[in-house]
């Protein structure tokens, strides 16, 4: 008889969406699999690692949360999980734990049989004690050696990015904006900027608007609405404001930047800012990619 049932894994994905519905701006992975550990008590089989190393426990969470994504429920991105609408729905009607994540199992079959080389893919199990890493079930375990892979990657950039010392990272931007085709006029040098790191133009005569001013913070904390609009203040009619701080923004924040009618405002945290380093990579200079140098690793990606 296996060890973990339907019913044992459908409490453990309610208690695991119980704890990132109270977090709207998602979780770390490693953060909810841990708090997740502390709110449920684990069975002997659970608490046992594998030969190949790694706790039973967050695997056996992982590979049930592949179909929570399937489904619709769960978002995963740079190792941030997040609730979606229909995950939240979902929890709040399907309140018996095996019927919960029954349902998620059969949206990920549905799904499943959707994709163009379903009849050569292996399908999901349909014992009715099925132990997750047993299923013979290629796709999903793809899926997690994926998602773990990108996970700890994306953690050495971040902190890499981080630490990085703020007048290089101040530097990184500038660089970003070069390989996006703007024209940078001014780097501010070491000490006081009156709120302005740097300026850019669409050209090197800067002839043609808009003129860009941009903020750079390299902290932990979250830009405050406050901290915002001191920035905005700097702003004149015809500029574009651009703010990038590694901690993010506050909802607040994010908010008064969208809304706003007189002033033009973009937001950049940690992972638009990658993002755009990746898009832009090639176009950089040697010297700029030194400053995050990346090297494209293959891997055999998840459906979907």
């Amino acid at each position: 008889m296996a060890e973990i049932t339907r019913r044992r894994t459908g409490e453990l994905l309610r208690e695991l969406f119980k704890l990132l519905m109270a977090a709207p701006e998602g979780l770390q992975a490693s953060a909810a699999l841990a708090a997740l550990a502390e709110r449920v008590t684990l069975t002997p089989y659970e608490a046992d690692n594998y030969e190949s190393g790694g706790r039973r426990f967050d695997k056996i969470v992982r590979f049930a949360t592949v179909d929570c994504v399937k489904a619709g429920w769960l978002v995963k991105e740079k190792g941030i999980w997040t609730i979606t609408d229909e995950g939240r729905k979902a929890h709040a009607e399907l309140t018996d734990p095996e019927a919960f994540y029954r349902r998620a199992c059969k949206l990920y079959a549905e799904w499943k049989a959707a994709q163009p080389d379903a009849d050569a893919a292996p399908s999901p199990s349909t014992s009715p004690d099925p132990d997750p890493l047993a299923q013979d079930n290629t796709a999903k375990a793809v899926s997690i050696t994926f998602e773990e892979a990108e996970e700890h990657a994306w953690a050495e950039i971040a902190q890499y990015l981080r630490n990085m010392p703020p007048y290089e990272f101040q530097e990184l931007v500038a660089d970003l904006l070069r390989a996006m085709g703007y024209y940078v006029s001014w780097v501010s040098p070491p000490g006081k900027d009156g709120g302005i790191d740097i300026l850019a133009q669409p050209d090197v005569l800067g002839t043609r608007p808009p003129r860009i001013k941009v903020q750079v913070k390299r902290q932990k904390e979250a830009v405050s609405v406050d901290g915002l609009r001191s920035f905005m203040a700097l702003l004149g009619d015809s500029d574009v404001g651009l703010f990038v701080c590694t901690g993010g923004f506050t909802k607040d924040a994010a908010t008064e930047a969208r809304t706003q009618e007189k002033r033009r405002i973009t937001l950049i945290g940690l992972d638009t800012l990658f993002d755009l380093w990746v898009e832009h990579y090639g176009k950089l200079t040697d010297q700029a990619r030194r400053r995050l140098p990346l090297r494209p690793i293959q891997f055999l990606s998840p459906q979907g």
